[in-house]
């Protein structure tokens, strides 16, 4: 009997990088604030908040994490954190409609 040694291979960074931008809106949460987004271009946390009925603690979770995967952007103006989509956000969108 023959045994074969099969071969584990390590993630590159290319896929790293995917994996990070998929567990970014990898979540119901995170694509409600991206189509909110989509139809609200700039939103500050309360905004978003409010209009999802959820806790301003969990909508800035998601917001972080949206914005560690280059899916959102963050714009100061004065003390408010206004929140935007990026480029890569409205293909995901895209992707995300095609699906279901």
């Amino acid at each position: 009997m023959q045994t074969t040694k099969s071969v584990i291979r390590r993630p590159g960074a290319r896929t790293k990088r995917l994996e990070k931008i998929v567990r970014g809106f990898s979540n119901h949460r995170r694509i409600e604030i991206l189509e909110l987004l989509a139809a609200h271009p700039e939103l500050c946390l309360g905004e978003i908040s409010e209009k999802l009925q959820i806790e301003l603690r969990t909508a800035s979770e998601h917001l972080r994490r949206l914005a560690a995967a280059g899916l959102v952007l963050k714009r100061y103006a004065g003390r408010e954190v206004r929140h935007g989509l990026t480029e890569r956000s409205h293909h995901i969108l895209k992707f995300l409609e095609t699906l279901g």
